[in-house]
């Protein structure tokens, strides 16, 4: 449809993939299986943060085209700031950074978290696979032994060397 201002837009298709965590377990009860589930900030989105999120995908099937689902959950702006990464971040809200991963082909759905970690949903999700980045030590981490506990898997997949977003957000501050 056309107006005098132009055509009439509707939200963009990945907006669907925003899930309040009140819809969360009926959203992923429709999702293909096996359901893979990572978290984090991803305050300013660059190449480590979309590897890394593709091949947490990958782990779900064979690639984007066949297999299961990505659930992506978000540090609220409130649990972001509580991390400690500075007085300023997260840089981006909760709802610009769900709207970029979202956008993400390898993204299935996208929720947030006020806790200082996903304890509490993934304990009432139950997802398949759980992954962190390299730099978690899953022997300790209490998200991983529930995971396992169930009978799920909990594994890690190692950083994109020279990327991270604290170090981007020192790069854009630094004079000259």
């Amino acid at each position: 449809m056309t107006t005098a201002a132009g055509p009439t837009l509707h939200p963009p298709a990945f907006t669907r993939k925003l899930c309040p965590r009140a819809e969360l377990a009926e959203r992923i009860a429709t999702l293909p299986r096996p359901v893979v589930f990572t978290n984090g900030v991803f305050d300013v989105l660059h190449r480590g943060h979309v590897s890394y999120l593709a091949q947490a995908r990958a782990l779900a099937g064979d690639g984007v085209a066949a297999g299961g689902s990505l659930v992506v959950a978000l540090n609220t702006d409130v649990s972001a700031k509580r991390l400690g990464k500075g007085p300023d971040r997260p840089l981006n809200n909760e709802q610009d950074r769900a709207m970029v991963i979202a956008a993400l082909e390898s993204v299935s759905l996208v929720t947030w978290f006020d806790e200082d970690t996903p304890l509490e949903l993934i304990t009432a999700l139950c997802p398949d696979v759980l992954v962190k980045g390299g730099d978690y030590d899953m022997a300790v981490l209490a998200e991983a032994k529930v995971v396992q506990a169930y009978g799920g898997t909990a594994l890690t997949i190692a950083f994109v060397d020279g990327y991270s977003t604290t170090a981007l957000v020192k790069k854009i501050r630094a004079p000259g």
